[in-house]
């Protein structure tokens, strides 16, 4: 089998990709068709013995969130997608839905006949304007042609889809927080339980599933449990789509098997740009613990990643070769959940502030060892003690760091400054050794 397995991004360079004629010309359309005909339980099972996991970064049993929804309680059920893509490094659903909006859309209403829910939400960040504009037209466009609505294809289900844009806030990528603002609230983590499943947007049951993953579903639907089981591993099934950036000669999307390595990955992109070599590497996005070049072969699948001490998130592979700083680069990631923290909780609000301060002072070579310490301490007293993962993504890049580049660290004290900066004595600047 080949290393690349197109299924989202297949027809992604195809002019008319975006259009609902390019995508029925595709093939699209055809999975809703089937799915009505199916009682709504077996979608659910179908989906289930498939294995599909959760694209959005914790890798949870997609089927089994489906099947957590209550039935014949008499209440509204509510599908809503989380498109609020803002981690950095993170860029998949954007040019997901930028190419194909209309297979996030089949998804949806497969999604929403397999709950029995007659209302479904797609929220988007509003800094992707172009995104938001193309995914509200092929909305129009599905309402026009009769594939959403009342009675679709003639099956009595009836499916009202809205758009709601975001106001920029990462926090709003966290599920309770994402439904608090649809609502109208700030956007803040909810306390659970009650999770989503029980009482969710409105207090009613609801599932929240990520772009990539509400995707993915049509081509299940139409190819068929054993054509997605023969991708991936024993545990990770099917195709995903992997984002390269960074220092890489052709950075992109990639769509592939789960359980790919980035050294395979590296292959087909190009490599790293000429004349460097890898330094870190981020397998999940930027909260996610990073990895060296001693990780070429792990299994970019859940449980290869995990077994290696991270997380594989949202599959965002950020490439650092040798001439980047990694006290810098971590500060940046680090004042950016700062920045993005809620305040809801006390150990984000004050730890993440108290990153920043430390993480300052190393990176411009002041301070003493013992500061490694005190940030690793600081770590400690965030993570797991918040009421989202923010914190927890905050903490993981530093505590990596330390444990692969402590002595970077180091020479930023003993160099008195950055020794990446091009000014500093080139005893200590790989830069200036060349």
């Amino acid at each position: 089998m080949s290393k690349l397995t197109p299924v989202l991004s297949a027809n992604w360079d195809e002019a008319d990709s975006f259009t609902i004629t390019g995508y029925k010309r595709n093939g699209g359309y055809t999975a809703i068709a089937k799915a009505l005909e199916m009682p709504a339980d077996e979608v659910i099972q179908l989906i289930k013995d498939s294995g599909l996991r959760g694209r959005g970064g914790a890798g949870f049993p997609t089927g089994n969130k489906w099947g957590f929804i209550p039935q014949g309680d008499n209440k509204e059920h509510y599908f809503v997608v989380n498109a609020d893509e803002s981690e950095p490094g993170t860029c998949k659903d954007t040019p997901l839905m930028m190419a194909n909006p209309h297979v996030l859309i089949e998804g949806i209403i497969i999604g929403s006949y397999a709950i029995r829910a007659n209302y479904a939400f797609i929220y988007i960040r509003g800094e992707v304007a172009h995104v938001v504009r193309r995914v509200q037209q092929a909305i129009e466009d599905a309402y026009a042609a009769g594939l959403l609505g009342k009675n679709i294809l003639g099956k009595g289900f009836d499916l009202e889809l809205v758009l709601h844009v975001g106001a920029g806030a990462y926090i709003c990528g966290e599920e309770t927080a994402l439904l608090d603002s649809l609502e109208g609230f700030r956007g803040q983590p909810r306390l659970r339980p009650p999770f989503p499943a029980i009482a969710g947007l409105y207090a009613k049951p609801t599932v929240v599933n990520n772009v990539e993953s509400v995707a993915s579903v049509p081509a299940i639907i139409n190819n068929g449990v054993t054509w997605f089981t023969a991708m991936g591993t024993e545990k990770s099934k099917g195709f995903t789509l992997y984002s390269l950036s960074g220092h890489v000669n052709n950075p992109g999307q990639f769509e592939a098997p789960l359980g790919i390595t980035l050294r395979q990955l590296l292959d087909i992109a190009g490599g790293v740009r000429n004349g460097h070599k890898l330094k870190f590497w981020t397998p999940g996005g930027s909260s996610t613990p990073i990895f060296t070049d001693a990780h070429l072969d792990v299994p970019l699948d859940y449980e290869g990643v995990a077994a290696a001490g991270s997380m594989l998130g949202t599959k965002a592979l950020q490439i650092f070769d040798e001439t980047t700083c990694i006290v810098r680069a971590v500060l940046r990631w680090t004042e950016f959940y700062k920045h993005e923290s809620c305040g809801k909780c006390t150990p984000c609000r004050e730890g993440t502030w108290w990153l920043v301060q430390v993480l300052k002072d190393l990176e411009a070579g002041k301070g003493s060892e013992a500061d490694l310490d005190k940030l690793l301490d600081l770590c400690d007293n965030i993570m797991g003690r918040s009421f989202c993962a923010l914190a927890d993504g905050a903490a993981s890049p530093i505590i990596s760091s330390l444990k692969y580049f402590r002595q970077e660290y180091l020479d930023h004290l003993a160099a008195g400054q950055c020794p990446f900066d091009p000014m500093a004595a080139t005893l200590f600047s790989p830069i200036g050794a060349k």
